[in-house]
């Protein structure tokens, strides 16, 4: 006769038994203990490249969301961030921003420090070329 318990409950005292035997307390595992996370590069540059969206809002019209590229040592994550940008605008401001954002949600989202979030604009948009007219702006 195989007799099965329900997964998790303690098996009873002999073979065959039914009857739940004397519950021990798991033992605690600190967290240090337990292992390690790793988390991947493309990973910690997903949520730098999300943050940055955040941080900047909708890419202009005609342009390419931020992107990022991460280089993690440890539990240091050093980001840089591409980005296009509507013009004109205050381009220190916005890159503040992004700084900020990016810094925040690698830490709270990854646990992982960034000391440095190098932020590179690739393009600025004008409202006025946006136009049918594609000559210079006077």
């Amino acid at each position: 006769m195989t007799v099965s318990a329900a997964p998790g409950a303690e098996s009873g005292s002999g073979p065959g038994s039914t009857a739940p035997g004397p519950a021990a307390a798991p033992r605690r595992i600190p967290p240090a203990e337990r292992g390690a996370t790793r988390i991947a590069d493309r990973v910690v540059a997903k949520i730098a490249a999300q943050a940055a969206r955040e941080a900047v809002g909708a890419p202009p019209e005609g342009g390419t969301a931020p992107h990022a590229a991460v280089t993690v040592h440890q539990d240091v994550a050093r980001v840089r961030v591409s980005l296009e940008l509507g013009y004109p605008s205050d381009l220190g401001a916005q890159c503040g921003a992004v700084r900020r954002r990016v810094a925040e949600r690698v830490r709270a989202l990854a646990g992982m420090e960034v000391p440095e979030v190098a932020v590179q604009i690739e393009r600025l948009h004008s409202a006025h070329t946006g136009t049918a007219d594609r000559g210079r702006i006077a």
